[in-house]
């Protein structure tokens, strides 16, 4: 019996020793950043379709960009975006172009938008384009904090000797968001909150 104590104490000191301990904080810190970020995209993915409705009203031949956005919003919707995508680097490369394709599909509504003075006078579509600046404001914050989690978490995964103490547990390095992509993700939809000028 004491020699099985003995020996739980040693493979107790053998894992810490060997960043067992930090690479599970490290996978816990990663899954929370990742949750943040899936949360922003919901929330920006909830406002598209009473944007798309209210443009709808004022610039209803406007029908190809708003096909554009809904169709980027349905093939979002699509991607089971879990913690589970973290070990799927395909899917997560899927995830990561068709939010990029609704970043681009509501770019260009935001574009259209600024030929409709009587549309951009109209207080929902104000409130919407505020919530939706809000919005890409909160998702590159999340983007950023998920992104130096995975690069310290990477490292450590990589890194003797707890490179193999995650070999042993299966713990693998987590894809992170594409450099060449980074640019236009980082740019959020062109936002005019200019009040048309008052009629004299």
């Amino acid at each position: 019996m004491r020699s099985l104590h003995v020996l739980t104490l040693l493979a107790t000191l053998v894992l810490s020793g060997c960043g067992y301990n930090q690479l599970q904080t490290e996978d816990e810190t990663v899954k929370a950043s990742w949750s943040e970020v899936l949360n922003q995209y919901q929330r920006r993915a909830d406002l598209v379709p009473n944007l798309v409705n209210t443009v709808k009203g004022y610039a209803e031949h406007e029908k190809d960009v708003l096909t554009a956005v809904t169709e980027a919003r349905a093939k979002v919707g699509k991607i089971e975006a879990n913690a589970d995508l973290l070990s799927k680097p395909e899917v997560f490369k899927q995830f990561q172009a068709a939010q990029g394709d609704l970043s681009s599909a509501l770019s260009r509504l935001m574009v259209v938008s600024e030929n409709y003075p009587q549309l951009k006078a109209d207080t929902l579509f104000r409130d919407l384009q505020a919530q939706l600046e809000g919005t890409e404001n909160r998702i590159t914050v999340a983007r950023n904090r998920y992104i130096e989690s995975i690069k310290v978490y990477n490292i450590l995964v990589r890194s003797f000797p707890n490179n193999l103490t995650a070999k042993l547990f299966g713990l693998e390095i987590r894809p992170n968001f594409a450099i060449e992509n980074e640019a236009a993700m980082r740019t959020p939809p062109a936002v005019d909150f200019e009040r048309p000028a008052a009629a004299h």
